[in-house]
């Protein structure tokens, strides 16, 4: 913002002006405020040129082009007066630098920012020709952005679908580097020329520089009807979108919609990338589902099987987790039936040496039941009744053989 000076006026129909936001061809533009303390970017006709009559009339489509279009990625139209000694309108104040200054001041922007101003500026567009229009100044210096979002500004030379861009003979109306071939040639302005637009912008956002170089309007001019533009810098996601957007061709472009919907698809991918660092074929790897519990659940070569997560049964050749012996240890599992019987009192009656949350795996008769464990101080209480009982019997017997 620049401090007014002492040619410029101090109030304007109902605002107050504070600060001078920027000059154009057409005027200059204030910062300014109404009485509830409404902030407004406040445009106002040049003194030479408000008498002419031809910049009266642009100055009066860029007001009715603001008063059709409905969305929020435009300034909305607050007042205007059409009819004072300098004509003025006042819209929406957005705060926020231009794309333009914020890619010259920081450099260029990422592949996930780009594609999510470029969704969202199409979505934009998409509102501004369905109410007719076409803005036919495109760039990077008429987009503001805020932090709601970037909005589309200065309509100054809108014109309604189909009319010619020249305003003399042989004159194009717009910006070298990002007008489209049709603007330069005098031919019908259609979206799609907006289209080419936001390409040669999205372009710039990624490399801060015109995707036709620098030099003179003519040599510009030249360039962008005859010679293909220069994409290098622009992300390998978004170049394919862009060179479309470029083509010399209107009916080759991309639809306004068609970019609104590829460009999210874009920045959604991308903004996933950023937030996760492994490369995309590992985190596929990583998040397809196996099956498998983590290795950090395996213990003792055994996983064992939480309550609500199912393990997946494996089939020709393969094999559910088992602990050591070839035991199923889930509480799901079936015994196999090409499982050797286990044989009380052999090798395999022993308790196995893997272990599954401290305690000894678990073994299961053909049945599926687990067999019960002889409790040895039992067995040596049997072993002495029965001994006992034995001798006692014995020697009653001998009594009685002795009468």
């Amino acid at each position: 913002m620049m401090r007014l000076r002492r040619e410029d006026p101090r109030v304007v129909g109902s605002f107050r002006l504070h600060r001078r936001l920027g000059a154009g061809g057409m005027g200059v533009v204030y910062l300014g405020s109404d009485r509830r303390g409404q902030r407004v970017a406040l445009k106002v006709i040049r003194p030479d040129l408000a008498e002419d009559q031809e910049f009266r009339s642009r100055f009066a489509r860029e007001v009715s082009a603001a008063r059709r279009i409905r969305g929020g990625c435009t300034a909305r139209l607050v007042a205007a007066d059409l009819e004072a000694e300098r004509p003025w309108f006042a819209t929406q104040y957005v705060p926020g630098p231009s794309l333009h200054d914020k890619v010259a001041e920081e450099g260029p922007l990422t592949a996930a920012q780009i594609a999510a101003v470029g969704a969202a500026l199409s979505e934009g567009l998409v509102a501004v020709h369905e109410a007719g229009v076409v803005h036919r100044d495109l760039k990077p210096s008429n987009i503001l952005l805020s932090p709601k979002g970037p909005r589309i500004i200065d309509f100054g030379i809108a014109w309604a679908t189909g009319a010619s861009t020249l305003t003399h003979v042989g004159t194009a109306v717009g910006s070298p580097g990002f007008l489209a071939p049709e603007q330069v040639r005098g031919a019908a302005v259609t979206p799609a020329t907006d289209v080419f637009a936001l390409g040669a912008t999205l372009a710039y956002a990624a490399t801060a520089d015109s995707p036709f170089g620098h030099g003179s309007s003519e040599v510009m001019l030249y360039r962008v009807v005859h010679e293909e533009p220069h994409l290098q810098g622009v992300p390998d996601a978004l170049a394919p979108l862009v060179r479309a957007c470029l083509a010399k061709d209107p009916e080759e472009r991309p639809t306004t919609l068609q970019l609104s919907m590829r460009l999210k698809e874009i920045a959604a991918r991308e903004a996933q990338g950023l937030s996760d660092g492994r490369p995309p074929a590992q985190r596929a790897r990583v998040e397809r589902p196996t099956g498998r519990l983590p290795e950090a659940e395996r213990i003792g070569g055994a996983a064992e099987e939480y309550p609500g997560r199912r393990t997946e049964r494996r089939t020709g050749g393969g094999s559910t987790p088992r602990a050591q012996g070839g035991t199923p240890s889930g509480p799901h599992s079936r015994p196999s039936s090409s499982r050797h019987p286990q044989h009380p009192g052999g090798p395999s009656s022993r308790p196995t040496s893997g272990r599954t949350g401290g305690r000894p795996a678990p073994r299961t008769t053909g049945t599926g039941r687990r067999p019960a464990r002889p409790d040895p101080k039992l067995m040596r209480q049997r072993l002495i009744v029965f001994v006992v009982v034995t001798l006692i019997v014995a020697l009653g017997i001998a009594a009685a053989q002795k009468l």
